[in-house]
């Protein structure tokens, strides 16, 4: 099973950027895909998630409203789009895969636990 961000750059405050999420290597067809993500000096942070079952979708406050989450089921892949960017979500962003995909979604699976594999990451820096 693979999982390869794509998307991160460089982004002024206030701008936007869409992130992708390719998986491969597997079948099953229930699954959740997670983005968190990291900034220098700080903890994994859970930013979005989505379950390709129901497209039921939930968000860390902080980008609530912002960022918005979508799936290509036919692709495997999930996009992350991000809006109105700040300074503060300037990070590593990396998504990562639920095998177990219940669903919906809910606060749960903002928290690195539940998720099996997880890809390389793509860097985001938003500067002023």
């Amino acid at each position: 099973i693979h999982l390869v961000e794509s998307g991160g750059a460089l982004a002024e405050v206030g701008g936007s950027l869409r992130l992708s999420c390719v998986a491969s290597g597997f079948y099953f067809t229930d699954y959740v895909i997670g983005w968190f993500r990291q900034a220098p000096g700080k903890a994994r942070e859970g930013v979005s998630c989505i379950s390709v079952s129901d497209d039921s979708t939930d968000y860390a406050d902080s980008v609530k409203g912002r960022f918005t989450i979508s799936s290509d089921r036919a692709k495997k892949t999930v996009y992350l789009h991000l809006n109105n960017l700040k300074s503060e979500d300037t990070g590593v962003y990396y998504c990562a895969l639920d095998v177990q995909g219940y669903y919906p979604v809910d606060q749960d699976l903002l928290k690195p636990g539940p998720y099996d594999h997880w890809g390389q990451g793509t860097q985001v820096v938003v500067s002023s």
